[in-house]
Order: structure tokens, then sequence, then C-alpha cells
């Protein structure tokens, strides 16, 4: 079989499914999700900041998603891992199928004011959910909304985001904070990659019969997650 051929496979299960949107099947047979950041060669070599690349891979490693950070320069060396974005998450075929908008926004762990916030579309210009960020002292906290800005789970961090541990997890929680249903994980990818790049790889583990629109909204989770805590410049 060719290699495109292969890579098709893994794009879309047949079209259709009620109350799914189009393009998001696929998440429909998946619970966990392996998101790659690329390394860039001139980031890793003299700093400079460009936009971000990922893969989004199944648990057997085959490509599934790609996404790609649109951005302007001035906004990416200016503001570096505060800078708004728009991210496209694009199917095997080149179609986009997912949209993330992060505005532009202060960062602080001490003061409750411009609190992060990011919208996803799936199609872009059908609003899915959001990803609103809580105000803690300590650590990360934020509420994941349904289309109508109805909060559905809650995402909890470690301490200020940071964890001695190689992987760092968030959880995925239930409103009551009883259950926890999933989790994001920052996985290691090793020294010399942690210290000449801000390239990350990312795990999501969600429940197979989660409302596929909130599996998109944790991808998107994952992003603004990667870009609050992780996203350096080195």
């Amino acid at each position: 079989m060719k290699r495109s051929e292969n890579m098709n496979m893994y794009a879309v299960p047949s079209p259709g499914i009620p109350g799914c949107p189009p393009g998001l099947e696929y998440l429909t047979t998946v619970d966990q999700l392996l998101i790659k950041q690329k390394v860039e060669v001139v980031e890793a070599l003299v700093g400079f900041e460009s936009n971000n690349k990922y893969e989004v891979r199944n648990v057997m490693g085959q490509n599934v998603f790609y996404a790609v950070e649109e951005n302007d320069c001035l906004s990416r060396q200016c503001c570096g891992p505060l800078r708004p974005f728009n991210i496209h998450v694009l199917d095997n075929f080149g179609q986009e199928i997912i949209s993330i908008t992060r505005p532009l926004k202060c960062m602080s762990c001490f003061f409750p004011c411009c609190l992060q916030e990011l919208e996803v579309q799936a199609p872009p210009g059908n609003t899915v959910g959001y990803v609103i960020q809580q105000w803690h002292p300590l650590s990360p906290k934020f509420i994941v909304a349904n289309e109508h800005n109805e909060p559905v789970l809650k995402i909890h961090g470690p301490f200020c985001g940071w964890s001695c541990l190689p992987d760092v997890d968030f959880e995925i929680l239930t409103m009551d904070e009883v259950s926890k249903i999933g989790k994001i994980s920052k996985q290691w990818t090793g020294l010399l990659r942690e210290a000449f790049t801000d390239a990350d790889n990312f795990g999501i583990q969600f429940p197979m019969d989660l409302d596929v629109r909130m599996k998109a909204v944790m991808i998107g989770a994952c992003f603004l997650i990667d870009f609050m805590f992780f996203e350096t410049t080195n």
C-alpha cells in the first residue's frame, strides 16, 4: 500500500455521524492523543521564535491531524508566550477542521485580572466551546465550557504549573471535582531538546464517550497550557 494511502486511512472514518461536527468524526474513535511540537532548527540555534507547528498522533504514533500557529513576527518576538494566536488544525487532506483563538491578555499568578481564555471552533465559524482560566494564587485552574459558555469540566494543574517529576499532569475533573476523567500531560522530551528549544510533547487522555466537541476543546486546552507554562524564550 502506498504511503499516502496509509496516511489517509487515519484521516476520518465515514462522515455524517449524528451530532458530530464535520471533520471531528475521527475523535469519536479515540480516548488518547499525542501532540508533538515540531522542532524548528533556526529557533534551536539562534533563539529566534517561529510559529509553532504540531503533529497530532494516535496511540500507535500515526499522524491524524496537523496544527499550525498563525501569527506575525512582531507578536512572536515582543509578546513571547503571552502572544495572542490562531491555531489551525488540519486533517490529513489539508482541510481545516478546528480553529483555536487566544486573545492578547496579561498573565500573572497573583492578580485576578485579564485571565487567559480561548475559543474553539469546529469547523471554523461554529463555536463548540471555551477554555477559561480561573484565578488561583498558586495552582493553574481552568473551566471547560460548552458553546453556550456553560461550565462542563474543570482542569487543575500542579503548583504554578510546575512539577519535580519528568511528566507534568493537568487533571481533567468533573464540575464537582469528585471524579478525575482524564488528564493533559506535558511529557519529558530529553535534556538537549528541553535546554535549547521550547518544543514540547503532550498527551491527552479523556473518556471514549466524551462529547466529541469537548474532545476538540481539550486539544485547545493543551495548546493554552503549552503557551502559558512551557513556551519559554531560550
